[in-house]
Parts: C-alpha cells; structure tokens; sequence
C-alpha cells in the first residue's frame, strides 16, 4: 500500500486475515454474517441473516449454552466476551474450531443482548493440550464436572458454616486459590463472615470495614462489578490505600466477585492465589458461577438459621419449665415435636399455680403440626392460664376455654375446621386429691405402688372449639403415696402404625416393667415409643416424628408406715377410688371393671370373681335402696407374704343394711347374703352422717371356698 493511499474496507482486512464479523440481536432472534462468516460457519461463503435456531444448529450444544454464559459475564463485568466453540457438519461431527470474540450490551427496555463481534478459526487442542488453555476438550469436561460436584455440595449445605466449609474445599480445574474470604454487608461496613487459608489474627482488619474505603471487595459490593487483579504491582496501583493490607499474604492474583440473589448484592467473595493468574475468560466464567452458587448457599443458609432461631425462640417461649419443686409431689415431662422442619407443633403442656397452695396440669393437643396450630396452641394455653388464675373449677376453666377457642376459629373455612383436646387436672399436694375435667383427650392413667396400671376413665365432654357451649363434667379421686399419674397426648399412643389399644399395651408394659426414678421413666416411655429419648426438641429423633408428643408425669412418693400398727402390719399397696352417681347406673360395669384390674395378678381367679361380683352388689343396692350416690374404694395391703383385698362402699343415706330371708321367686334381698358366703370378713359402720358398707378378702394361693363371716343384719342389699 503506498502512502496516502486510502485504508482498505475493514471487511477486506478481516477477509484477507480470514476472519469473519456477524452482529447477533436477541431481540430479534437473528444473526447476521458475511461472506467468510458464513464459510467458517460451514455455509456457503455469501452475506447471510439466519435465525437463532439456524445457526444453534451450526454449533456444538454445549457451546452453545457456553455462549450465552460468557455473553452475561462480559456484560456484568463490562468486559469482551471470548469464547471457543466447535462448528458441526450435517453428519453431527466437528468441522473446525472457531474463536469468537465480541463486544456485547444489554438493552434494558427491549430485555435484549446485541452483539457484534468477528470469528476466526484455530487449531483444535490435542489430547496433552494444557489444562487452561481452551474452553474445549478436557478442560470443558473437568470443569462441567468440578460445577456439578461443587452445585450438587453447596445445595445439601444447611448452615453458613457448612457452606464455608464447602466452599474451602473446592478444587477448581486447573487453577485453586489458596485463600477465600467471604464478606457481608451490615449496615455501611463491611464484615467479614468468614475465611480459610488465613491465621484468625491476621484477619482483624477486615472483620468490619467502612464501605467507602477503596478496598477491592467493597467496590465490588458497591458496583455489583468484579474486580480481577491478576499481579501485585495491579493491586497496588488501583488500591494504594489497603494494598498495605494485603502485601503480608504474600500472594500473585486475587479476583473479588459479588456474592448476588434476586438482584441483590449480599456480599463479596475474595478468592487469593500463591502464582499468577490471567483470568481468561474461561477462569471468569468459572469463579463468576462458584459465586452465584455460593451466593445461593447462603442465602438459603441464612434463611434456614434465621427461621430455625424463631421457632426455637418461639418454642422456649411456649413450653414453659415446670417451675420450682413442690413438697410432696414430683414431676416430669417431655415435649417432642413432629418432623418437617417446625420445632412448634400444636401439642403443649402447662403447670400453673392456684390459689391455697394448689397447682393445675394442662395437657392439650390443637389438630394440626403447622404454623396455625402451634398459634393456636400459644393462645389457647394462655387463655387457660388466665382462667385458672382466676379462681374457676375445672370444669369452668374448660368451658370458658372452649367459647373462647370457638370465638377464634369460627371464621376457619369449614375444610379446614380446627378445635383441641385437653385435660386439665387440679392437685392439692398436701392431700394428693386430684379434679379432672377433660375435653376429648385421653384419660389419665395410674400407676400404682407396687407397679399395677390402669386407665382412670373420666368424664369428659367434647374437644374444645367444637360447642362453645358444651359441658365438662369433674372427676375427683385421690393420688395415693407411691402411685403416679400419667398424662400424655395421643402422639405417644398411636405413632408407630399403632391404634389406642395397642399403643396403650405397648406404654403399659413399660410402666409395668420400668424400675427407675420419675426422670428415667418418662425417657423409657418416650424411647420405647421412638428409639433414643432426648430432652431436646431437634436432631434425628424430631425428624422421625409421626406426631407431637407432650407428656407429663406426676407422682407422690411413698410415706413410712405408721409406728402405732395399722398401715404399718397392712402398708398399702394398691388403691382405687370410684364416686358413682344416682344418674350413672352404667359405672357400675366401671366398678366390676376396676376391681378385677385392681387383682390382676391374684392367684386364685375365684377369688378375683367373688370380689368383682361383691363390689357390683354394694354400688348397685345404694343406687336402688337408697337416694344418694355410692363411692368405691377398694384397697390392696401386705402384710409378708400375704395380701387382703378391702372393699368399701360409702353413702350419705342414713338407713342401715339389714339381712332378709328372700324367698325363692323374690328378685331382691340376697346382696348380703352372697357377702356373708364369698368374704372372709364384712361389716357395717355408720359414718355420722351416712355409713358405709365393706367386705375382706385374703388371698389364697390357688381356688377354694370362701367362707362366710360376722353378722349380717339391717336393710337388704
């Protein structure tokens, strides 16, 4: 070209150079090219406008994908986009490998990329090609594997911690830095979440930094922008001012990336290497997608931390500690929540102080383990605790309880319908007297001294929520020293594919066999049920709930014998205490029910039939002969090897039994006639105002007759 000769067209420059131009706009799905363009791209070599999936076609899929994540970076970083990618022929193999290499931008009003840039071809890499220095062949295929590896372990991260440690262990392919540090924002400063590679001392200045200072991952925050400095002297001379920070480490390149979720920058990334590092491309596009991972990781952790800190927080303010010990009486409980995530289910247990010395047990379950139910649960048990301060009975508390739990789910959609079960039990621990009104909850059960269980059927009314104006009847009955009452809601019965039956079989033999103190039994019966017992309301015993459990344990110890003789030649073993009211005929099936559990283990079965049979005969003639109700008490002693069954039957009617000479067709009259036969002794007291009736059995070690005794006489039976 002789001087002052025009500049050839730059289309013939580039053709003479066999270099190709083509402008891609995304916005309109078409791709531009000339004449040697085209060539390269296995065309014929004339100017063409193909569609986007024309020319997908033409490229390896791989590449393809590769593209448009190249083309995002460059226009994040404000940089070229640079990529190699592999031209297909019409049989699906390679033709040629061709560098492309172009200026790209985002129109924000369109949502579009527009780009124009130039290819030309370059020699394939062989096999022992380094590993860093094109974006295909085995470079490409370890890379794709070291991201899936490194998505695939910061997915299954569930804290920042574990995120960290993740992100300490990658190896990248062909470059790994030695150093990372990862920075958050609080406020206008930097902080510092955590590192690896560094001694802690030496991390001090970069555990809280003004935002302002010209520090690399700063303006990285700032500008959402990497910052890649790939020598020393080029950190110098952008960042005199903190360079001095840096120098100590003693490394070559640094690159910082923006750690961004929805938009958002949460922080920083500072990935420090021991040698140089270009930060080709390939390398940007590597660290750009360790980022947004990483990014991803903490968010998610940091969402995971934060709604696991508020459901515990939310938990300890909902299930309360016992409180101080009370003389007399001893106590324990356990809460357990279903799996799924919440540490708050809708079970719950209280103890509330009451006026006179006494306390109350609640126990409830609300329908459901989500958010609702545990809301619910929180109002509900506060709602009962105001009640019972205030002063009601029982079965006052309920009921108050229930309108007020009906007033707050009314507006449910009746699809979802919600209402709970409770028991509340008032316990005066000088006497061990126990009040129970129940709504739709299982009944307590009792243990006595010397190891027999039984169920205490109460009366009770509906769950509460269901009729804001139901009833809840009270039950009253006495704790006896040495026996212990167990509350529990239907979690602990049914999980574990069993029914009510069968779960209660499963929690008796336990109480039955369990040898321990009130601690260690309230841990058997949660192990028994799922496997090791914790205190603790998280961990893998919470992930395999089936359903809350609360549990609460109430025992009174056992007291010495009396010096002067009676309890001391007879100490008590076994109790039962049963009222039976003159509109309640059908509890005398209870009564037969609850003295033939109470003589479970007798040895002579006869023995077992007359008592039951006896106990029916004195409930039923106070029902018939009499206008008040009947109370049962039936007692177990020892005395050494011995054992006396003592059955009494109290009433407030002044007439006193008396034996008659029934006739043969006569259909009453032979009541004490059958307890003159079947006990060993028998009697009748006044009691000042009303008497009670009660008969002796003692046990015998196999069947024979019982003889009769004592002189019947007074009203018939």
């Amino acid at each position: 070209m002789r001087t002052g000769e025009p500049l050839p067209a730059v289309g013939d420059v580039l053709a003479a150079l066999a270099t190709g131009l083509w402008h891609w706009d995304t916005a309109d799905k078409l791709v531009t090219v000339d004449a040697e363009a085209a060539r390269l791209l296995g065309l014929p070599a004339a100017p063409a406008t193909l569609t986007e999936a024309q020319t997908r076609a033409r490229l390896h899929p791989v590449d393809w994908n590769e593209i448009t994540s190249v083309v995002q970076l460059a226009v994040a970083e404000d940089t070229l986009a640079e990529v190699r990618v592999r031209i297909m022929d019409e049989r699906g193999e390679v033709l040629r490998v061709v560098r492309s290499r172009s200026k790209p931008s985002y129109d924000r009003e369109r949502r579009a990329y527009v780009l124009t840039g130039t290819l030309q071809e370059v020699a394939e890499p062989g096999p022992d090609a380094g590993g860093r220095t094109a974006v295909t062949g085995p470079w490409r295929r370890s890379r794709e594997a070291f991201l899936l590896d490194a998505g695939r372990a910061l997915a299954e991260a569930r804290s920042t911690a574990e995120v960290l440690r993740v992100a300490a262990g990658l190896s990248m392919p062909g470059f790994s830095p030695d150093g990372l540090v990862v920075f958050g924002v609080e406020g206008d400063r930097l902080t510092m979440i955590g590192h690896h590679g560094h001694r802690t001392d030496d991390m001090g200045p970069f555990t809280q930094m003004p935002l302002a200072m010209e520090y690399p991952a700063a303006e990285v925050v700032r500008t959402g922008r990497a910052v890649y400095l790939s020598s020393p002297e080029e950190y110098k001379d952008r960042y005199p001012v903190t360079w001095p920070l840096a120098r100590p480490f003693g490394r070559s390149s640094w690159a910082f990336l923006p750690l961004t979720v929805g938009g958002r920058t949460m922080g920083a990334w500072m990935a420090g290497f021991a040698y140089p590092v270009a930060f080709t491309p390939d390398e940007r596009a590597v660290l750009t997608t360790v980022a947004r991972m990483l990014a991803q990781a903490l968010s998610r952790a940091e969402t995971a931390e934060s709604e696991r800190e508020l459901t515990e927080g939310l938990q300890r303010s909902m299930l309360p500690s016992l409180g101080p010990e009370i003389p007399g009486i001893r106590i324990a409980a356990r809460y357990i929540p279903t799996g799924g995530g919440l540490q708050v289910g809708g079970d719950w247990y209280d103890m509330i102080p009451l006026p006179s010395g006494r306390f109350a047990l609640v126990i409830g379950d609300v329908q459901g383990h989500d958010v609702r139910a545990a809301g619910l649960m929180g109002q509900l048990r506060i709602a009962l605790r105001a009640y019972a301060s205030e002063g009601h009975r029982p079965d006052a508390v309920l009921s108050r309880a229930a309108r007020f739990l009906h007033g707050i789910t009314q507006d449910e959609e009746e699809s979802d319908p919600r209402f709970a079960t409770c028991l509340y039990v008032a316990v005066d621990p000088a006497t061990g007297r126990l009040e129970i009104a129940r709504a739709g909850h299982p009944d307590p059960v009792i243990r006595m001294a010397d190891g027999t269980v039984m169920k205490r059927p109460t009366a009770g009314g509906l769950p509460l929520g269901i009729d804001p104006d139901a009833d809840y009847p009270t039950t009253r009955f006495a704790l006896q020293p040495g026996e212990t009452l167990m509350l529990c809601t239907d979690g602990l019965i049914e999980t574990g594919g069993h029914d009510l039956e069968s779960g209660w079989r499963r929690l008796r033999a336990i109480l039955e066999d369990h040898d321990g103190d009130l601690e260690s039994l309230a841990d058997a019966l949660v192990q028994g049920v799922h496997g090791p017992s914790s205190h603790h309301t998280t961990g893998p015993l919470a992930d395999r709930r089936e359903d809350d459990i609360a549990l609460v344990l109430l025992c009174r110890p056992e007291r010495g014998g009396d010096p002067d003789g009676g309890a001391a030649v007879w100490p008590l073993v076994r109790r039962v205490l049963l009222p039976v009211g003159q509109d309640e005929p059908e509890r005398i099936a209870e009564a037969r029910r609850y003295v033939r559990e109470l003589l479970h283990d007798w040895a002579d079965p006869d023995q077992v039939d007359s008592a039951e049979l006896l106990a029916s005969e004195m409930v039923t003639n106070v029902l018939v002969h009499t206008d008040t109700d009947a109370l049962l008490l039936a007692e177990v002693a020892a005395n050494g090897g011995r054992r006396r069954l003592r059955v009494e039957v109290f009433d407030t009617g002044d007439d006193l039994p008396h034996k008659r000479s029934p006739g043969e067709l006569a259909s009453s009259g032979r009541g004490l006639l059958l307890i003159g036969i079947l006990a060993d002794t028998w009697g009748v007291e006044p009691r000042g105002e009303g008497k009670s009736i009660w008969f002796e059995l003692y046990e015998r070690s196999g069947a024979g007759e019982s003889g009769g005794s004592g002189e019947p006489g007074g009203e018939d039976a």
